[in-house]
């Protein structure tokens, strides 16, 4: 089993290392194996690491003349704009400053020719890709090796990793995309109008948290997450007060959608001031209410389906209670209950500066909000779902430490909280942000649901993004149901929606892009 992502593989006890794979058909002078890993394959990326090929000389040096690939025929050629082979570097790893042979489109047979000269050792290679803009999001990429060929002959090599596909995905927001350093923790809701949004952190100088130069962007699709408008900023708190950027970060982004006026709400926490400070630790948020001193809790609304957004309104006052050290958006996306009730997952740090998750709650389309009691202590961000009985599961990020994820219920919106039988026992995580869903279904003239979990499912790290499906309220989450994403290390923080009532959709920081977009049909969460 792959257990993590780097520059190198690393494999369990028992898996064979790469110099010891020995083709069955080569000679002994030269054999080849090929490995993939699970991750998406992007549009608007240029290049798209697809599989890692390693020629393995033991006894004279020989020349590399060509590589022959076979395109299965689950996946579409018209997905794909072009192939290209590229020597990996020392240590490995995707590079892309020496290609071999040329570019080759997907129309005719995948082979590429050149003379590369292989000493006794290993030799690696990558195959990449670049999608076309029209690329199905419906579909995976799914390539063979075929052949290889040497000044010594032809060989076959090795499948080291049969059976691993490519789903097709979107780099929504990639490192240095218009000229900001980093995109983080993105946001997805779907509106009324089934317009997908995606709030992120716009980094501008660098990747870390608060306090910095950040703003939340916005980017927004209206069919379906193919294709994406130009990012635009709904957050910004200028030169506030007369200083810097660097000194007005807003981050954190949570979406709200009103499902009755179809207003939608965008929150975030703002410092201003504090360099160097965050507002989780020590003094970067203080008690009290004051601007410099405590992070403010703000919002944005927007009521014409995203297009544009109010100036920002500090609710600080509002929410936060004095003696608490702060509050905060829960990153991610509030519901709206049965019943109307807007319900935002909040966050903060107690009176003991000890941190929390709980809700906050409107009953009059945003005018007014009442903020619930902690469901539990140290925890963090967290995910809200209204069950079947029309109680609130809260699904929270636990300390470092507890490897399994907090759940806690509430039927009176939060005054009083109980136990999930799951709590700390069922979803396991590495700390950090999850997501979860009720997503809705059509079955025999009636309307069901199931409960998606997203998040890394790992406790040694933020890598294997998986998404779990329960049948049950999140009583169980079956095995047979988990669907792996990206078995990568990235940063994490997914975000699910319902695009409609046949697909989900999900943004993550992984490790192809910043913030990758895919669309997953709801068939391929249930097995049907």
């Amino acid at each position: 089993m792959i257990v993590g992502f780097g520059s190198r593989f690393a494999f369990s006890v028992g898996a064979c290392l790469i110099c010891s794979v020995i083709c069955s058909k080569a000679s002994t002078d030269v054999t080849a194996v090929t490995r993939e890993r699970v991750h998406p394959v992007l549009i608007g990326k240029p290049h798209n690491p697809v599989m890692l090929i390693t020629v393995s000389v033991s006894e004279k040096s020989v020349s590399l003349k060509s590589l022959s690939f076979d395109l299965h025929e689950a996946s579409s050629r018209d997905d794909v704009a072009q192939f290209e082979l590229f020597v990996a570097g020392k240590d490995g790893s995707f590079a892309t400053n020496q290609s071999f042979g040329g570019p080759t489109s997907s129309d005719g047979p995948l082979v590429f020719k050149g003379d590369l000269p292989l000493k006794v050792g290993e030799h690696q290679l990558w195959l990449s890709c670049a999608l076309k803009d029209s690329a199905d999001l419906s579909h995976h990429l799914d390539v063979t090796c075929t052949a290889i060929e040497t000044t010594e002959g032809r060989i076959e090599p090795t499948d080291d990793t049969p059976g691993i596909s490519h789903r097709t995905g979107v780099a929504l927001r990639q490192h240095n995309d218009d000229g900001v350093d980093t995109y983080r923790i993105p946001a997805l809701a779907t509106t009324n109008d089934g317009t997908l949004l995606c709030a992120y952190d716009m980094r501008r100088r660098k990747s870390r948290d608060l306090q910095e130069d950040i703003d939340i962007g916005l980017s927004r699709s209206t069919d379906g997450g193919q294709t994406w408008e130009s990012p635009r900023v709904i957050m910004d708190m200028g030169t506030y007060g007369g200083l810097p950027q660097s000194q007005n970060g807003c981050s954190d982004p949570g979406l709200l959608v009103d499902r009755e006026t179809g207003d939608i709400f965008c929150f975030s926490v703002w410092m201003w001031g504090k360099p160097e400070h965050h507002q989780w630790r020590g003094i970067g948020s203080e008690p009290g209410y004051i601007i410099g001193e405590s992070a403010q809790f703000m919002m944005v609304k927007s009521n014409d389906d995203g297009r544009t957004w109010s100036h920002p309104v500090n609710l600080t006052r509002q929410l936060k209670r004095e003696d608490w050290w702060l509050f905060a958006p829960a990153p991610q996306q509030g519901i709206t209950l049965r019943d109307g009730t807007l319900v935002m997952p909040t966050q903060g740090r107690d009176a003991e500066g000890v941190s929390f998750s709980n809700i906050m709650w409107s009953r009059d389309h945003g005018e007014t909000w009442h903020v619930s009691e902690p469901a539990t202590v140290d925890t963090s961000e967290c995910q809200a779902v209204e069950l079947s009985d029309g109680s609130i599961m809260l699904n929270c990020r636990n300390k470092r430490g507890v490897q399994f994820r907090a759940v806690k219920v509430t039927n009176d919106l939060g005054h009083t909280w109980s136990e999930h039988p799951t709590h700390e026992k069922a979803l396991i995580e590495p700390t950090c942000n999850g997501s979860l869903l009720r997503f809705e279904m059509s079955s025999q003239s009636k309307m069901t649901h199931v409960l998606l979990f997203a998040n890394p499912h790992a406790t040694d790290g933020r890598h294997h993004q998986t998404v779990q499906v329960s049948f049950d309220d999140g009583l169980t989450w079956p095995e047979a149901h988990h669907l792996l994403l990206d078995d990568g290390r990235g940063r994490g923080y997914p975000s699910l929606t319902q695009v409609d009532d046949k697909h989900v959709g999900i943004v993550y920081e992984g490790s192809q892009a910043d913030v990758i977009f895919e669309r997953i049909p709801s068939s391929e969460l249930l097995n049907e």
